[in-house]
């Protein structure tokens, strides 16, 4: 059972735009207090183009759709929130946990709660090295129906591998205002996007039409970081490979090494990875919102 907050229970009523937002850079992505700022500063972007935010976590074993202020608070200094993604749903559910929800996590929720269009970071997908390595965010986007806005995936990953296997899955990846697929803290990969949307009318009439002819799946919304904040891509990836090269140097393997390489490339930028990081989150959320909007206009109303 989900329970919704108050806020965004009266937008869906009422046919309001609401946009999902996941709750993992909350726990795993930034520091306190910082983490606490950014889930707020995204959460008044949405509201500041007119839609509701809908930031989703688990409390104490219940699925939460909407988190009050005390709620991210908690969730901010919370130390044991498992990091959930649709495996541990059930597992924090049923054993009383607090957890945080990733991006499919956050899709699988977003879509039984009837919310459409989500905002997040970046996509997980085939790591660097390790083709087997998958994440199941890209499984969701195959099968859940949620526009989800990112700034492509995240730079950590194999990108080629990454958009290869968005392909096989069906996924289609749409460049918001750019022919190119971003590289997360750079606004351009080299890779080629599916399909080039100038507006959130162009996004919604993709999404009418997708949902009109029942295809399964969501869509991948890519929007580049704002030129002022990039990190560009020739910096990133000698920043990325000289994070990769210390954590084999230091045996830094699994669940470390995600928090330890993204450390090692803040430090490596002098900051300006985490600053893209934050001008990116911010972005999404505001072209999430005017999508929601445009859904809204188009018909395909949330709820």
């Amino acid at each position: 059972m989900l329970v919704f907050s108050a806020e965004v229970s009266r937008a869906l009523a009422e046919g309001r735009p609401v946009v999902a937002l996941e709750s993992t850079l909350i726990t795993h992505g930034f520091a306190w207090p910082r983490n606490l700022q950014v889930a707020t500063e995204i959460e008044q972007t949405v509201r500041a183009q007119g839609a509701t935010p809908a930031t989703i976590a688990v409390l104490a074993g219940q699925i939460t759709v909407g988190l009050s202020r005390d709620q991210l608070e908690y969730l901010a200094t919370a130390r044991d929130a498992r990091k959930c993604s649709v495996r541990d749903l059930g597992i924090a559910a049923g054993l009383g946990l607090d957890g945080s929800t990733t991006v499919a996590a956050t899709m699988f929720i977003a879509a039984k709660a009837g919310l459409r269009v989500f905002a997040t970071g970046g996509i997980g997908g085939v790591h660097r090295g390790h083709p087997f390595d998958v994440s199941a965010d890209l499984t969701e986007l195959a099968r859940t129906p949620v526009t989800v806005v990112c700034a492509g995936a995240k730079a950590l990953l194999d990108l080629p591998l990454t958009f290869e296997r968005l392909e096989t899955l069906g996924v289609p990846v749409i460049g918001y205002q750019t022919d190119d697929i971003p590289a997360f803290y750079s606004r351009s990969s080299g890779l080629r996007a599916d399909a080039r949307a100038d507006s959130p009318a162009d996004v919604a009439r993709i999404v009418h039409a997708r949902r009109d002819l029942e295809l399964p799946g969501g869509e991948l919304v890519c929007a580049p970081v704002p030129q002022a904040d990039e990190l560009p891509r020739d910096a990133a990836e000698a920043a990325i490979a000289e994070a990769q090269r210390l954590a084999e140097a230091q045996g830094i393997h699994g669940a470390a090494a995600t928090p330890f390489l993204l450390d090692q490339i803040a430090k490596l930028t002098r900051g300006a990875s985490v600053r893209a990081n934050v001008a990116l989150l911010l972005n999404n959320a505001r072209v999430a919102a005017e999508i929601a909007r445009a859904l809204r206009d188009a018909g395909l109303r949330d709820g």
